[in-house]
């Protein structure tokens, strides 16, 4: 248990990495006269959202013992994450991505990582005790593609649990790393019975349902009993969500969108944050509505600026922005 007046920790569990965004958005990474490098990594990304917006987080995965992955650290404890948890690997490097932007603001990506030191992570080399304190424990899929960090994944999953965490999972779909749509398919779907909160984008609804109808139907086919609360994000349309007991929708922000990087993580790291203290806002649909409306204006703030981390906005920031609306 947190001490008493400290916040509630979330520890987020998975990748973190480089990504190079092209300079001039709207091309292909082979057209784009230079590149930007940002720092990304979804649960890393939830991480430090928990953190701007006043939160404790912290971040347990494997970086490269490389100028990238200190830099990388660097960035976590710069931006108050706890770091504990990290691991160092000595014959990997830190993973990389190249993302385009397409005129959109939508993202194709490329990846070094073959493998990268978030790979690697072994279960014996897991911070145990910073897991056990977790009030809220946040994962993605990515981490479930190959072993020993599979297994990692699987062990930290089963002792933030028994523990008492609220389990939070974003799939965060990311097709090229999996070796098949099927393999992707099975993984996600694997520990899916497991997690309290779930979010999904409406293309990861698509992909998981076999549905392109983006309705409470297809929605409800992911539902099962250990669930609290069932997220569908929609980009520039809001989100959905469903509970136990009632569902709807939250109206979005519209904003100028230069780069969608990083919203979703921005998005989850505003909803974790505000029920880490209070688990009873999952049944309360009114108090659930302002969450997701302050979310919503978390992940629309962040897609206004390259680059996920560097985007992500503080508290002061968003209320400013919801007192304009």
């Amino acid at each position: 248990m947190a001490p008493t007046g400290e916040k509630p920790l979330i520890v987020s569990f998975g990748e973190m990495l480089i990504d190079f965004v092209p300079t001039d958005s709207g091309v292909s990474l082979a057209e784009a006269h230079g590149f930007l490098k940002a720092p990304g990594g979804a649960p890393a990304n939830v991480a430090i959202a928990v953190s701007r917006l006043g939160g404790r987080s912290a971040f347990v995965g494997k970086l490269g013992d490389d100028e990238f992955g200190h830099m990388l650290a660097g960035i976590l404890r710069k931006n108050g994450v706890a770091d504990q948890g990290i691991n160092f690997d000595t014959g990997a490097r830190t993973a990389l991505a190249f993302v385009t932007l397409k005129a959109d603001g939508d993202r194709e990506f490329m990846f070094y990582r073959n493998p990268s030191a978030d790979m690697l992570l072994r279960p014996d080399e897991l911070d145990l005790e910073l897991i056990r304190s977790a009030k809220v424990f946040h994962y993605g899929s990515i981490s479930l593609i190959v072993e020993p960090c599979r297994s990692a994944h699987l062990k930290a999953m089963e002792v933030a649990k028994e523990a008492g965490a609220l389990l939070s999972y974003d799939p965060n779909l990311r097709e090229p790393l999996w070796p098949s749509k099927e393999e992707a398919k099975t993984q996600i779907m694997s520990i899916w019975d497991k997690a309290e909160i779930i979010k999904v984008s409406d293309v990861e609804l698509e992909f998981l349902t076999g549905s392109n109808k983006i309705d409470d139907e297809t929605a409800m086919s992911l539902w099962h009993p250990n669930l609290k609360l069932l997220l569908v994000t929609l980009g520039e349309k809001g989100c959905r969500y469903y509970a136990k007991n009632f569902r709807g929708s939250v109206d979005p922000f519209h904003v100028n969108a230069v780069d969608t990087t990083g919203a979703g993580d921005s998005f989850v790291g505003a909803l974790l944050n505000k029920i880490a203290d209070d688990h009873s806002i999952l049944e309360d649909e009114e108090r659930l509505r302002k969450v997701l409306r302050f979310a919503n204006a978390c992940g629309a703030i962040t897609t206004t600026k390259k680059g996920a981390i560097p985007a992500l906005p503080s508290e002061a920031e968003v209320l400013s922005f919801l007192e304009k609306k």
